[in-house]
């Protein structure tokens, strides 16, 4: 792991956890995290050099303002202004790994087309944790990409259980016979 990502997510949970909103600096960063990871045009906006970090920050203040938390849109706006833009999406993880750890667990990172209700969140931390032999923490990340299922990332196991990829998976099957 790169030195300088895990400084930064270091510096963000002791930060998070002084003000004590750990849980929703941790949500609105994976969230961001995923949106830069996510659209080229808002990477590529953010990262280029001609572009001055004051038009920057009111693009992280358009984005974020009033639906995250002024300690989030001010960490966000000094890793753009520290240059640091392309990297938010692995910044974003480790951060919430690190979090997540704090706590002795292991981060369960699912995407899903719809927001999850509480009791399926814990019914995927108990099935995730049983197919991991770790104690889970599940963070739901909305991705529109997803058509019908989920995704769960658990370190390096991914579980694919989108209708996508039981269709791929039919398909290799009747075509190997």
């Amino acid at each position: 792991m790169d030195k300088r990502i895990s400084g930064y997510a270091t510096a963000i949970l002791d930060l998070a956890e002084a003000e004590g909103e750990l849980g929703r600096v941790e949500t609105e960063f994976l969230a961001l995290g995923q949106a830069v990871e996510k659209s080229a045009e808002l990477r590529s906006t953010l990262t280029d050099p001609n572009l001055p970090v004051d038009k920057k920050s009111a693009i992280i203040d358009d984005l974020m303002g009033g639906r995250a938390s002024s300690l989030t849109v001010g960490l966000v706006q000094f890793i753009v202004a520290q240059g640091r833009t392309s990297d938010i999406p692995e910044i974003a993880r480790t951060f919430v790994e690190k979090a997540v750890e704090s706590r002795s667990r292991a981060l369960a990172e699912v995407r899903s087309a719809v927001p999850l209700d509480d009791a399926t969140i814990e019914r995927l931390a108990a099935a995730l944790g049983k197919a991991t032999g770790k104690k889970v923490e599940v963070k739901v990340v909305v991705d529109e990409s997803v058509i019908g299922g989920i995704v769960a990332r658990v370190g390096d196991v991914v579980i694919d259980g989108t209708v996508s990829n039981a269709i791929t998976e039919l398909r290799q099957a009747v075509l190997s016979r």
